[in-house]
């Protein structure tokens, strides 16, 4: 019975009234008010994250459906499961207002750019989804004074660089961030990484995917600033205390020397959009990697699917140690 309570406790508690939900190689964080027991959802995940989101939210909120769904930018990995969510609960979904083109059907993002390099998620970034999705009924843009409607605790921090409208959230009172991918806490150019390791370290943000290097550091530098006390990402595992800060602030002091890629579509000259969505993307670079997609991408898809296997092989054997 207890390896049961375990299995449905899938999620891990980041600070009090915060808990995360790992699937795959992306964080969901469902949050709940200090003054009542209304509660929103932070990013959707993938589309296989449906079911692990209604399951954490049974448990920790007995079904309750949350009063909105904040996302931190809407690329594939946060918004997979979205459109099913939405349709069930019939809730807002709040996004920063240059979020919206790639919300509502209007605008792709850039295109990702595997020339960046450093593992396997790079390598076959050319195959991830930069299509919109289209939210047009249920999409709502944050109010500009940084409030998150119903939740007067949370303020969210404009963090652009890895998208255009990408924000972070954080809470005054015990310093708590969530900072999406404004930065990471594992190297997500690498699937060993991402996927398995998940070893704590302060990364920039994904960089196959972020258009605009100079934007993203200057994000980086507002979150130095806030002195968080706990930060958790949309990749990688929750940190806090004095040791994350003296990362995060060796992340911004040395951005560009250790962190922004050598090459790269966008490393010399940003991506560029507006509200109505992307107006301009540099030309793409020579892409050695290109050969390596197809491998790269049956390398993930095979790690993924171990990965299922051995969890499918240990509820297996713990159904049998129960009976």
């Amino acid at each position: 019975m207890q390896e049961q309570t375990a299995k449905a406790r899938s999620f891990f508690e980041v600070a009090p009234n915060v808990w995360g939900l790992k699937d795959i190689f992306v964080n969901i964080y469902l949050i709940k008010g200090k003054e009542t027991d209304e509660w929103f959802l932070v990013d959707a995940g993938l589309k296989t994250s449906f079911p692990k989101i209604k399951k954490a939210a049974s448990v920790l909120f007995g079904g309750k459906k949350p009063q909105a769904v904040i996302l931190t930018h809407g690329h594939f990995d946060h918004v997979g499961a979205l459109k099913k969510l939405v349709d069930e609960w019939k809730v807002p979904v709040y996004a920063h207002y240059l979020e919206l083109p790639y919300l509502t059907n209007k605008s792709s993002y850039p295109p990702a750019d595997p020339t960046v390099g450093g593992g396997l998620m790079a390598y076959a970034a050319g195959l991830y989804p930069t299509n919109p999705i289209d939210l047009r009924a249920h999409v709502v843009a944050l109010p500009e004074d940084g409030s998150i409607p119903g939740f007067k605790e949370w303020k969210y921090i404009d963090t652009p660089g890895h998208t255009f409208g990408h924000i972070s959230l954080f809470r005054d009172n015990d310093k708590v961030l969530i900072a999406g991918d404004a930065f990471i806490t594992t190297k997500g150019e690498s699937a060993l990484q991402s996927i398995f390791l998940q070893t704590k370290k302060i990364s920039a943000p994904p960089a196959y995917f972020t258009p605009d290097w100079q934007a993203a550091n200057d994000s980086i530098k507002k979150i130095v600033d806030l002195t968080p006390e706990v930060v958790a990402s949309g990749h990688g595992r929750s940190m806090n205390g004095k040791e994350m800060r003296q990362q995060l602030q060796y992340l911004h002091e040395n951005f560009y020397k250790e962190f922004v890629p050598h090459h790269g579509r966008y490393v010399y000259e940003p991506a560029i959009a507006d509200a109505g969505g992307v107006l301009y993307v540099p030309p793409a670079e020579y892409n050695p990697y290109k050969k390596w997609f197809v491998v790269s991408a049956a390398a993930i898809i095979a790690a993924i699917t171990v990965t299922a296997l051995l969890k499918k092989k240990k509820k297996n054997f713990s159904i049998k140690k129960i009976l």
